[in-house]
């Protein structure tokens, strides 16, 4: 089964006519018929039943027909992937820790929809471990994350540095010191997540190694911080979001660095139209 025989079914199909679908393909009818028979007796099934002069589909011509037109659109597809001149299109399967899904992506999403429209995004949420298990087995084409160092066969590009903040309760006595933090329930995410690891690396400066509540949701910990129930170290994207909803007090230190945020891929996939687009809009809008 050759590409070719597939555009002749196409022909065929929308012509009725095997004489009609040799003046498209620019071919003599005679090779069209021979190729067909060829093609049937692959298939073990007749395509076509003639009527009168003209030819039309068998109910198994339909069928194939269906799959015929689906895998030369593909072909199309793979082309213009690779045409320099091309716009991109297709599908952009990604990744995003909540932080960034939650704060800086939805503008950068709207933007890239209005300047490629005919790529259809996938999003999908996960800590950075999800997301670069997704990323190996290339279940999805890039990833936003924030982390220092990265497994084998990825690559990046450095976006932006995520300035982090402390937030309790405006109930509370503001925390003016790492020292203030004793006596209070701390709420981070899992162990793994970067902005724990920061927040753990402060405590660590300042002599302090105080239990901290891992919950896995940004809001779930700002609710629990805004009734009063402990303090939490946020980035600031997320406080941007949460700050109209959540009375909060919240400080700032300048020993607490910021975090580094990539958009992360699989170096094995070296050109995808759509993903390098997207690179390039973070790149614009993020980039350090």
């Amino acid at each position: 089964m050759e590409l070719s025989q597939l555009k002749m079914v196409k022909a065929v199909a929308r012509s009725g006519s095997i004489a009609r679908a040799a003046e498209q393909l620019h071919c003599v009818p005679s090779n069209i018929s021979n190729r067909l028979k060829q093609l049937e007796s692959e298939l073990g099934t007749s395509l076509f039943t003639r009527i009168g002069r003209g030819l039309q589909l068998s109910p198994s011509g339909e069928i194939f027909l269906g799959y015929s037109e689906r895998i030369l659109a593909l072909v199309d597809e793979a082309k213009r992937a690779l045409d320099s001149q091309a716009e991109p299109s297709g599908v952009l399967r990604l990744g995003s820790i909540e932080s960034c899904a939650g704060g800086r992506l939805p503008p950068l999403l709207a933007e890239y929809h209005r300047r490629y429209p005919q790529v259809r995004v996938e999003l999908q949420t996960g800590t950075w471990s999800q997301l670069f298990e997704e990323l190996q087995q290339q279940r999805i084409d890039g990833a936003l994350v924030a982390i220092d160092s990265l497994p084998a066969k990825l690559q990046q590009t450095v976006l932006y540095h995520e300035p982090l903040v402390l937030i309790s309760s405006s109930a509370c006595a503001p925390i003016r010191s790492a020292s203030d933090l004793q006596g209070h329930h701390l709420f981070m995410w899992p162990p793994g997540c970067p902005y724990r690891r920061a927040l753990e690396n402060w405590l660590g400066k300042h002599g302090l190694n105080l239990p901290i509540t891992g919950y896995a949701s940004w809001g779930t910990i700002i609710g629990c911080v805004s009734v009063g129930a402990g303090v939490s170290l946020i980035p600031e994207g997320v406080l941007a979001r949460y700050a109209q909803s959540a009375t909060l007090n919240v400080q700032r230190f300048s020993d607490l660095l910021p975090v580094g945020n990539r958009f992360v891929w699989h170096q094995d996939v070296q050109r995808h139209r759509a993903r390098d687009a997207f690179a390039r809009l973070l790149q614009e809008q993020l980039g350090a």
